[in-house]
């Protein structure tokens, strides 16, 4: 069962330049915890830290996942995306790993009927890769990038680093993360339009 409304989510990293983003065509019919897995998948992050949405003075975070948090805090698992999104344009912060504070801005516009046959959420377009995870922050990530570009960079930040390259994205594993999240979104959609189960009648006496 297809989505029956789709929007176009763009995400951008904030404090990145070149900037770092992806546009994405999501389903509307999402809470802001699925939300949260698709720009997880888009952005390539593991999952492995905390994170919250914010709109104005609200924050929209997984409450049974923290042990404290601020008054003014939503539960994102029973959210729906749309009782936040606005008629035209709605804009959200993101934020992922409070350590690292990977700040993110959402926009979320061109809410539309979704065209039958297309799976959805999808990776529209994007550019550069995002920064390794715990890798301090968006100031020291382009510091460690400076540091690589050295011809005595030190041999442990290049073995940490790895094969990391900033400039490329990978399309084909974003593409089957969003894949997954979409095989659960038609599954969850398809509970919910069975019909119920009708209790069989007691033939006690």
């Amino acid at each position: 069962m297809p989505a029956a409304e789709i929007c176009t989510l763009h995400i951008s990293l904030i404090g990145s330049d070149p900037e770092i983003w992806r546009q994405l065509d999501i389903p509307t019919d999402i809470t802001l915890d699925t939300l949260n897995e698709i720009v997880q998948a888009a952005m390539g992050w593991t999952g492995d830290h905390l994170w919250e949405f914010a709109r104005g003075r609200d924050r929209f975070a997984p409450l049974a996942e923290r042990d404290w948090v601020p008054a003014n805090t939503i539960d994102a698992e029973t959210t729906d995306l749309l009782s936040v999104l606005g008629p035209r344009a709605t804009t959200l912060r993101y934020l992922y790993d409070f350590g690292d504070c990977w700040e993110h801005r959402l926009r979320l516009t061109a809410r539309r009927p979704s065209p039958p046959d297309v799976v959805f959420p999808r990776l529209v377009g994007g550019e550069r890769n995002a920064p390794p995870e715990d890798c301090g922050g968006i100031d020291s990530y382009y510091d460690k990038l400076a540091a690589l570009a050295e011809p005595d960079c030190d041999p442990e930040l290049r073995e940490w680093m790895g094969e990391y390259d900033p400039a490329t994205i990978d399309a084909a594993g974003i593409g089957n993360r969003l894949a997954a999240i979409a095989r659960e979104m038609e599954r969850a959609r398809a509970k919910r339009a069975a019909p119920p189960t009708p209790r069989r009648r007691s033939t006690k006496t």
